[in-house]
């Protein structure tokens, strides 16, 4: 929708794509978000899903998380890859599940680590990336 204003030229009437290249400046805040779903008739938090997994609702809406969570479950897989590589799971703090790769140490990557998202796609799989946020313990030192 445009309105006019007491110009000649239309605007457009606000909204999410006004096309601004000053909303747009990257910085070391302003990342991808990571988008979830939340269903509007129980609450519950879900990652890419079509029906609610609780009351199997479709009228799903789309919220941002703010992007820190814990590791729940990593495992080390060393197939299909130059290199070792982990896969964990990830508990957001809004309440909903996502797989992706945790950035760091492979030593330091335990349940219950503190995470948080530095990128929403994974070059190569198209995942998550998280870095962690705990300093690894260091036993020797």
């Amino acid at each position: 929708m445009y309105h006019l204003s007491s110009g000649s030229a239309a605007r457009p009437a606000g909204g999410l794509a006004t096309g601004t290249l000053a909303s747009r400046v990257a910085g070391p805040v302003d990342r991808d978000p990571l988008l979830f779903q939340r269903c509007t008739w129980c609450g519950t938090a879900m990652y890419q899903r079509l029906l609610c997994p609780v009351c199997h609702g479709s009228d799903l809406r789309t919220e941002r998380s703010e992007g820190t969570g814990t590791i729940r479950h990593s495992t080390v897989v060393h197939r299909n890859s130059p290199a070792a590589r982990n896969v964990s799971l990830v508990e957001m703090a809004e309440g909903f599940v996502v797989r992706g790769r945790v950035m760091g140490p492979l030593i330091g990557i335990h349940d219950g680590g503190r995470v948080r998202l530095t990128s929403t796609k994974d070059a190569v799989r198209g995942e998550p990336v998280f870095q962690l946020l705990d300093e690894p313990f260091r036993a020797w030192t």
